[in-house]
C-alpha cells in the first residue's frame, strides 16, 4: 500500500511538472504570451489635456479694474470667462499687478519689484494697460497753456519709457506673448475740440504700436473706436474710466486678437 501511495504521489508531481504554465516564459518562449496593451492611433487632441494658463496683467486702473462694478480687474473677469470656454485651457490664472494713476515710469518702477518679476517668469501670457495717466500728466501739468507741442513732447517720453518697459519684460522672459492694449479718448466732454483731442491719442497709439511690432511677439489692441460715439455710455460716472460695458467690450476685442493670432501659439 505504500509503495502504491509513493507511485501515485510521483505521477502526479510529473504531470504538473509537464503542465507548469511558466515553463514557457523560463525557456524564454516569449511568442506565445498574448500582447494585451492598447496602442494610440494617432495623437491625442489638445483639450483631452487641459491645461492652467498663468497670465501677469499689469499696468494702471484698467487692469485694477476702476469703474467697474467687479471687485478686481474690470476687463478681466470678462476675458477670463471667455479663455476658459477654450477646451485647451482648464483655467485662466490671472495675477492683478494693476495699480490706479500708475504712469509709465511708475510701472517701470515696479517691474523691479521681486514678486512682479517672478509671476511675470512664469507667465505663459503678459497684458499690460499705461499710457492713459501719461496723456493726463500731460493735460494737468499745461491745463493754462495746453499747445499741441505739449503733447508731442509728452508722446516722446512715453515711448522711451514703453520701450524700457518691453526690455525689461524681455529679460524676465523672452518667449510670453505681450499683449499692449491702447489708449482710448475720455475727454470729449472736457474739450471743445474733440477731433483734434482724438488725432492726439491716435499719434499716442502709433508710437506705441510702433514699439510693440519692434518686439517680434508682440501685439497691439486698439480700443479707441469703441468710445467713439457708437450709441452707448461706456463711461463710469467720472467720466474717465470704463464702466462693466466699457470693459467687457475692451475684453472682447482682447480676447478677439488672442483668438486669432495668439492662442495657437500657446496650445503647443
Amino acid at each position: 500500500m505504500h509503495h502504491k501511495f509513493t507511485l501515485l504521489y510521483f505521477l502526479i508531481i510529473l504531470l504538473l511538472g509537464a503542465c507548469n504554465p511558466f515553463d514557457n516564459l523560463q525557456k524564454g518562449n516569449f511568442h506565445n504570451v498574448r500582447k494585451t496593451g492598447l496602442e494610440i492611433k494617432e495623437a491625442l487632441p489638445v483639450s483631452f489635456f487641459p491645461r492652467e494658463l498663468a497670465i501677469v496683467a499689469a499696468g494702471d486702473s484698467l487692469t485694477q479694474g476702476v469703474g467697474g462694478s467687479r471687485k478686481s480687474g474690470g476687463y478681466i473677469r470678462y476675458l477670463e470667462e471667455s479663455l476658459e470656454k477654450e477646451t485647451f485651457i482648464r483655467k485662466a490664472s490671472f495675477e492683478n499687478f494693476g495699480v490706479r494713476g500708475n504712469r509709465s515710469d511708475q510701472l517701470l518702477k515696479r517691474l523691479e519689484n521681486k514678486t512682479l518679476q517672478s509671476s511675470i517668469k512664469e507667465a505663459d501670457l503678459i497684458i499690460l494697460t499705461i499710457g492713459g495717466n501719461d496723456l493726463m500728466e500731460v493735460i494737468k501739468a499745461n491745463f493754462s497753456n495746453l499747445r499741441l507741442d505739449h503733447f508731442q513732447i509728452g508722446q516722446k517720453v512715453f515711448a522711451e519709457q514703453l520701450q524700457d518697459i518691453f526690455s525689461t519684460l524681455r529679460h524676465s522672459n523672452p518667449n510670453a506673448p505681450i499683449v499692449l492694449v491702447g489708449l482710448y479718448n475720455p475727454f470729449f466732454t472736457w474739450f471743445a475740440d474733440v477731433a483734434e483731442m482724438n488725432q492726439i491719442v491716435d499719434a499716442w497709439n502709433g508710437e506705441s504700436k510702433s514699439i510693440v511690432e519692434q518686439d517680434g511677439n508682440a501685439y497691439f489692441v486698439d480700443i479707441h473706436d469703441l468710445f467713439l460715439s457708437n450709441g452707448e455710455t461706456l463711461l463710469y460716472t467720472d467720466y474717465f474710466h470704463p464702466n462693466d460695458r466699457g470693459y467687457q467690450l475692451i475684453a472682447d476685442r482682447i480676447y478677439e486678437l488672442l483668438d486669432e493670432q495668439v492662442l495657437d501659439s500657446l496650445n503647443d
